[in-house]
């Protein structure tokens, strides 16, 4: 029946498009993609990651630093992601260890929960 994981949404104040681009697209270094043209005065953008999508809706009066709910990002080399965070200023949090994983929390600078988890061998 469900086959895949087609997109996941995250959400950012209303009006703070340019400073999110600055951090998914600049500091992550995603790459926007374009948004149906039905779409675009509901606000945000949509970025992809290989085949897969993240859109970033708009929404007010939510307090995203209170809630577990996260998108993990599988990352090639988690050293280099951890100080590229870092030297933005980017608090991490060392998460929970898992066996056979490296990994690390971070709030993106709307308060969204993210993950970098990298497979290590056993």
């Amino acid at each position: 029946m469900i086959v895949r994981i087609h997109h996941a949404q995250i959400t950012i104040p209303k009006g703070e498009e340019e400073a999110a681009r600055t951090f998914y697209c600049g500091v992550l270094q995603l790459r926007e993609i374009p948004k149906p043209e039905s779409l675009l005065a509901r606000g945000g953008f949509w970025i992809e990651i290989g085949d897969q999508q993240v859109h970033i809706g708009t929404e007010d009066g939510v307090d995203r630093f209170i809630t577990k709910a996260h998108i993990a990002y599988e990352v090639e080399d988690i050293t280099t992601v951890r100080q590229r965070l870092e030297e933005q200023n980017i608090t991490i949090v060392d998460a929970v260890p898992i066996p056979g994983y490296d990994r690390f929390e971070f709030r993106d600078p709307f308060g969204n929960r993210v993950e970098c988890i990298q497979p290590v061998p056993l």
